[in-house]
């Protein structure tokens, strides 16, 4: 049985740069330690997430992504940066996981922005957000900015560089039974 690594937009536009850059960090990391991966974004949740004070009050499709994240080996969060930190909606759905339920959890996290100035969202909001779930944040975090994609898709060598190290540090949770593999099979 593969391991699970669920990725998780924190936007509702489509196509989205956040989107692409999550789906392209969790296909690197699928394809170097086996993986499977599914990638969802705020659209995928649905309305109910609007709507609900709690986790019951979530209709089947949203009930469905959050189960997902939570049951995910690894994940990969990414957000938009919005007025300086991420969207609202997204921290919702985050609100409505129990704290035990990321404990000790890899997260690869990531961020995008119109420009360098959010490049600080990934350590003052998302790091913060995660570590109070007491989930490994990966040391690497991954910021990208509009001139890192053409398409939506990653066209930058510096983002691409980034990617790649943050992708590597997997490979320090040596307890993941594929990534074992994987390092036994290197040596």
């Amino acid at each position: 049985m593969s391991l699970r690594l669920v990725g998780i937009a924190g936007s509702f536009n489509r196509p989205s740069k956040t989107y692409a850059l999550v789906e392209h960090i969790a296909g690197l990391a699928a394809a170097n330690y086996g993986f499977s991966s599914k990638i969802y974004d705020l659209k995928d949740v649905g309305p109910s997430l609007g709507t609900a004070l709690w986790r019951s009050e979530l209709d089947e499709q949203a009930s469905q992504v959050l189960d997902d994240i939570v049951k995910a080996d690894v994940l990969v969060v990414g957000s938009p940066t919005y007025k300086g930190s991420y969207p609202g909606l997204f921290k919702h759905l985050i609100d409505l996981i129990e704290p035990s339920e990321l404990r000790s959890k890899p997260i690869i996290i990531s961020a995008t922005g119109g420009g360098d100035r959010h490049a600080l969202i990934v350590e003052h909001q998302l790091r913060p957000l995660f570590g109070f779930f007491m989930a490994h944040t990966l040391p690497t975090a991954v910021y990208a900015s509009d001139r890192d994609f053409v398409d939506y898709k990653v066209v930058s060598e510096a983002l691409s560089g980034r990617i790649g190290s943050v992708v590597d540090e997997l490979a320090a949770f040596s307890f993941l039974p594929s990534v074992k593999a994987t390092l036994q099979a290197a040596e």
